[in-house]
């Protein structure tokens, strides 16, 4: 009687295709896994906060509690999202409102076309289009908030305020008294102001 041809064994075989297969699945889970191209992510260690240290603006420029955030590498665009929208006072008692979602065109010492940030002046709240560190001025932030510009030192926007729900609870007593007496808006001037400055200082050099 002929001998039938010997098979293989079955478990080298089995283990090979298991190899196979999971080497075929592995770059399908890798893309699945990664972010979009250009756009990175908030992950452990790496707050928004350094993020805008490490390019050339104080930290402090926007509040704790932002829970994620996300910056486009090919357009500058950062987006941080906030839990709810909410007020904020820094050391000189200006008040700002943060909503949802703040974002901006981030680059080296600029946050600009901002939305969702706005600072209240004289009872009127304005809406921050763009934050600028000054080259000429150094340790002063120029805030564009439309008609004007606004110059504050940098050191009061080091460290990140406490946003509050309210605009009574984001103030301390003290921000709510020099709020409430302050005459006029310190460090204010109209564009055509900064304009001729900026025309001058070059003129100088």
């Amino acid at each position: 009687m002929a001998k039938l041809p010997r098979l293989p064994c079955p478990i080298p075989v089995l283990a090979l295709v298991c190899i196979l297969s999971l080497a075929a699945l592995r770059p399908a889970l890798s893309s699945r896994a990664a972010p979009r191209d250009g756009v990175s992510f908030a992950g452990a260690g790496n707050t928004i906060h350094q993020l805008l240290k490490d390019h050339g603006l104080p930290g402090g420029l926007l509040p704790r509690g932002v829970e994620s955030y996300t910056l486009d590498e090919s357009t500058g665009l950062l987006e941080a999202r906030l839990s709810a929208p909410c007020y904020a006072t820094y050391d000189n008692g200006d008040l700002a409102y943060f909503d949802n979602v703040v974002r901006g065109n981030l680059s080296k010492g600029a946050l600009r076309g901002v939305e969702g940030l706005s600072q209240e002046e004289l009872f009127v709240w304005l809406p921050v289009k763009g934050i600028l560190v000054q080259d000429q001025e150094p340790g002063v932030i120029l805030f564009d908030i439309g008609l004007a510009h606004k110059s504050l030192s940098r050191s009061l926007f080091e460290d990140p305020p406490d946003c509050k729900p309210s605009a009574a609870a984001g103030m301390s007593a003290t921000a709510a008294a020099r709020w409430k007496g302050r005459q006029g808006v310190t460090g204010l001037r109209l564009r055509r102001e900064v304009a001729a400055d900026s025309d001058q200082h070059q003129e100088q050099r």
